[in-house]
């Protein structure tokens, strides 16, 4: 174990072998206020009632870690099947469970997951494609071209199995030193341009996914740690280096706190043009205030997308020891868990003038970004894809009830002409209302005579998704054609399910 600096409380990390780490400095927090972040307790009446429901609201996700020998425990599957709308695989998709031999590809256990979470309507994000860590023996071995064309390999092979499957990939793992320097590896000694190389191999490999680089101990805005994944990530924006989002560990330990830097931290990553999201949260103890800083931080940052846990039930946990996750080992719900769920049902599905931080880390007040944010009610708009730039489109004008509204070439007609009530919902040809036809992923997007219920109600968000009140659900399409339909699934930040009111 190496030494650790006085001045820096300790952290745990979750690996098949346990390491003591210096995490990042912060001031204490023991309180429900952190920082500049408050806590605001919701209107009980709008309330969702599982964390996956609740963040959806707000067009965010709340995910946990699977692992595919637990996937027979009929109370953690109840458990992660009710609350949270995405999987990340445990350690099912790492380099060693995947590539076990060269060239010979294993995808059993990753499927299993997959399957799992998607016959659930679950998204699923891929972890990890490069890493120092949990490298099959035969990688571990080869250095130099060898070993850089074996990770090209690698990717290439994992992501041409799951090509359009994922939300996101962490497609580089923990890749820096405490002090913001590159970490000495064997992947490093490829060569300094290793990590570029790898998200341009996995842009080509996928383009339609996310690709993300994730790490810990990067979420005090300070710390050496932050600052070199942050100018790194400055430098591929630069260039055209194709990178959509950063991951932040957000592992916290005893003696350790959310910083009060934290929002600052998410605010100036994505300044850069990134998507931020807390990949593997687990915090000792449960403590319920840091729990609902680190989620505030979150919910108050328009291009935080999400927030994921590492493990269902404190028992499920790689540091079990420290009872650090929302429900303990008998599955029952702990006052974290309300923490949490109360200020995802607090975040504003339209927030303006919410507080960030500029690049240099001063916090500024700068609007909602997004074009769908507070859109004025009674003025009659377009909605346009942001994928596809097409419409969404009542077939031939049609006012029959039940008509599935479709994407179609924008053309200024009656038939694309929505209206946002203050009802929030939206209104087409005179009484007629966009309608969810369920609830479930996959539900159709119908006109229908309106009637004020929650199948009617829609928030139109400050990511630029749209989300049913009744399931949290986001409007989607998969195709850009005319023609292609409309429905509703889990939200997942892509642009697929992105619109503009124009």
């Amino acid at each position: 174990m190496a030494a650790r600096p006085s001045n820096l409380p300790g952290t745990a990390r979750r690996t098949r072998s346990t390491r003591v780490r210096a995490l990042l400095g912060g001031a204490a927090c023991t309180l429900a206020v952190v920082g500049t972040i408050a806590v605001v307790v919701p209107d009980a009446s709008a309330a969702a009632s599982t964390l996956g429901a609740a963040a959806a609201q707000s067009g965010r996700y709340f995910g946990t870690a699977i692992a595919a020998g637990r996937l027979n425990d009929s109370t953690y599957t109840n458990i992660a099947g009710r609350e949270f709308n995405m999987v990340t695989a445990e350690n099912e998709m790492k380099p060693d469970a995947t590539e076990p031999n060269r060239g010979q590809f294993n995808f059993s256990s990753g499927d299993q997951i997959y399957n799992w979470a998607t016959a659930r309507g679950m998204k699923v994000r891929g972890h990890t494609l490069a890493w120092h860590s949990q490298q099959p023996g035969w990688m571990q071995s080869l250095s130099g071209s060898s070993l850089r064309q074996a990770m090209i390999d690698h990717i290439n092979g994992v992501m041409a199995h799951y090509r359009g499957k994922l939300a996101y990939w962490d497609v580089v793992n923990e890749a820096f030193n405490e002090d913001g320097s590159r970490r000495n590896s064997n992947l490093q000694n490829t060569g300094n341009d290793w990590i570029e190389v790898a998200f341009r191999t996995a842009r080509n490999a996928d383009p339609s996914v996310k690709l993300c680089y994730n790490d810990y101990n990067i979420e005090n805005w300070s710390y050496g740690k932050t600052q070199g994944v942050y100018n790194m990530i400055r430098d591929f924006k630069s260039r055209g280096v194709p990178i959509d989002c950063v991951g932040l560990q957000t592992h916290f330990t005893g003696g350790s706190s959310l910083p009060s830097s934290f929002q600052t931290t998410l605010s100036n990553f994505a300044a850069l043009g990134v998507d931020v999201a807390l990949t593997e949260v687990d915090v000792t103890n449960a403590s319920t205030s840091q729990y609902a800083g680190l989620t505030q931080a979150c919910v108050n940052v328009p291009r935080c997308v999400g927030i994921t846990v590492w493990g269902v039930r404190d028992s499920d946990s790689w540091r079990s020891g420290e009872s650090p996750l929302l429900f303990d080992g008998g599955g029952n719900k702990k006052g974290a868990y309300n923490s949490v769920l109360n200020v995802l049902n607090s975040a504003s599905p339209t927030p303006t003038g919410t507080a960030t931080a500029s690049p240099t880390g001063s916090p500024t007040a700068s609007p909602t970004t997004s074009p769908t944010a507070s859109p004025t009610t009674g003025t009659a708009r377009r909605i346009v894809g942001a994928q596809s730039g097409r419409c969404i489109d009542v077939p031939n004008g049609s006012t029959s009830n039940g008509t599935r509204v479709q994407l179609y070439d924008c053309n200024g007609q009656s038939n694309q002409s929505w209206t946002y009530t203050s009802g929030r919902q939206l209104t087409i040809l005179g009484s007629l209302c966009l309608d969810a036809a369920g609830s479930g992923n996959g539900a159709a997007i119908q006109t229908y005579s309106c009637n004020g219920q929650s199948n009617q109600q829609w928030n139109v968000n400050s990511n630029g998704s749209i989300t049913s009140v009744q399931s949290g659900r986001c409007l989607d399409v998969w195709s850009t054609s005319n023609g292609a339909q409309v429905q509703l699934w889990d939200c997942s930040g892509q642009a697929n399910q992105r619109f503009s009111l124009s």
